[in-house]
């Protein structure tokens, strides 16, 4: 069965006592209200990962996340932190690929097969994001351009390591706007991308966690969640408050 996941990505907010704040809600909130079969990971800016961790502790199936890592273990790249570094301080999954990276800092589907594969040798897992501009979904040629970021990124792995990866389909056209893909879109997306697994690795398709990243809410989840191949969500502005991102949580 997969894995069911609600990540939160904080991206780039919270200061450090904010941040301890809502994990501190979060983490309460879960243990008392969430049946441990779904998986919550929290992925905060990198000043909010030691504390944030500390807060965890041995909550089970709460997990830690980054947002970004760097392609290299270690060297002369100021301003970098590569996955050694996070996992030393208890980061268990990271964000690759999220649209705002490829867009902002020209993130390259090949540069971002790199940062998979440091991540995957570091042993932490890639929450590794693909999807669409509205011109291209206006254009209805959404579905070879999600699937072409799966193939460029992912493709050569081997299906051992291709097991160790969650997908997070981010309808961009709906993220931000107050734009929601339907439940239908959704779903037939999240097919069509596990249709595409499929023709590289058969049956491991049926194990690889994908979720949805596009303006998900308390009042919408339930209905995204309920597709066939939604196996979660990757939140972004409802994660910044802990009774929404709990309420999504307990969507399933």
């Amino acid at each position: 069965m997969r894995e069911k996941i609600v990540a939160g990505n904080w991206k780039m907010n919270k200061t450090l006592d904010e941040g301890k704040t809502l994990a501190s809600e979060i983490v309460n909130m879960y243990a008392d209200e969430v049946s441990d079969d779904v998986k919550a990971i929290l992925c905060t800016p990198f000043i909010n990962l030691p504390s944030v961790k500390g807060i965890i502790g041995n909550t089970k199936n709460v997990f830690l996340g980054a947002q970004n890592c760097n392609d290299h273990e270690s060297g002369a790249y100021t301003g970098e932190t590569s996955v050694p570094m996070l996992k030393a301080i208890g980061v268990s999954y990271v964000i690759i690929g999220h649209s705002e990276r490829r867009e902002y800092y020209n993130e390259s589907d090949e540069f971002l097969a790199k940062k998979v594969d440091a991540a995957l040798a570091g042993g932490v897992t890639p929450i590794f994001c693909c999807g669409e501009p509205l011109e291209i979904r206006e254009a209805g040629t959404h579905f070879d351009y999600v699937t072409k970021q799966l193939t460029a990124s992912l493709f050569h792995l081997s299906a051992d390591q291709f097991k160790k990866i969650v997908i997070a389909y981010e309808p961009i056209w709906a993220i931000g706007t107050g734009k929601t893909a339907t439940s239908d879109q959704a779903q037939e997306m999240h097919e069509k991308l596990r249709q595409h697994l499929a023709s590289k690795y058969g049956d491991v398709a049926e194990e690889i966690s994908i979720l949805y990243g596009g303006s998900c809410k308390p009042d919408n989840a339930q209905e995204i969640f309920a597709g066939k191949d939604v196996d979660g969500g990757l939140i972004g502005g409802a994660s910044l408050k802990s009774r929404d991102f709990i309420e999504i949580i307990k969507s399933f």
